[in-house]
Formats: C-alpha cells, sequence, structure tokens
C-alpha cells in the first residue's frame, strides 16, 4: 500500500464539464535506492467517490482544467449511402 507521500490522485476537467479521476504512484524499476529508476505510474481510472475520500483523507489531490475543444464528429455511414447510391447508378 501507498503512504501519502508516494500517490497522487488527479481530477481532469474537461470544457464540456466531464471530470475523469484518476491515480498515479511512484514506482521504482530498479531500487528505491537508485532515484533515476523513480517515476510515476500509468494513471490508473478512479471513481468521483474513490478521488473525495482520499482529498478528505489528506492525500495528495491535483484538479487540473483542460482546455482542449471537442473532437469533430464524422458521420461514415452518410458517406457510405452517398457512394453507394452513386455505384447503383
Amino acid at each position: 500500500m501507498h503512504s501519502k507521500h508516494t500517490v497522487l490522485y488527479i481530477c481532469e476537467e474537461y470544457l464540456s464539464g466531464n471530470c475523469y479521476y484518476y491515480k498515479t504512484e511512484l514506482i521504482t524499476h530498479d531500487s528505491w535506492r537508485n532515484p533515476e529508476s523513480i517515476s510515476w505510474s500509468r494513471p490508473r481510472p478512479i471513481s468521483k467517490a474513490t478521488f473525495m475520500k482520499q482529498k478528505k483523507a489528506g492525500f495528495r489531490t491535483e484538479h487540473r482544467k483542460i482546455k482542449k475543444s471537442p473532437a469533430v464528429v464524422i458521420a461514415l455511414h452518410k458517406e457510405r449511402d452517398d457512394l453507394a447510391s452513386i455505384e447503383s447508378s
């Protein structure tokens, strides 16, 4: 189990208002005595309840505002239908 010093809880809030919660931990690839082998693990998804519980318990938390614009959705089925009507002509 990780201590309050080796774990970080992250909340990413997007412009759409959606929030995603993650947990990342300090890990070593060699030995704790080798500082060059220490890095953060890949962020793992967690629930909002877990994030809030750990924040209240005093664990480190970060709130990140992500300013990416929403993805553009391309309707492929419409283009496929148009192609099918051209081929049948």
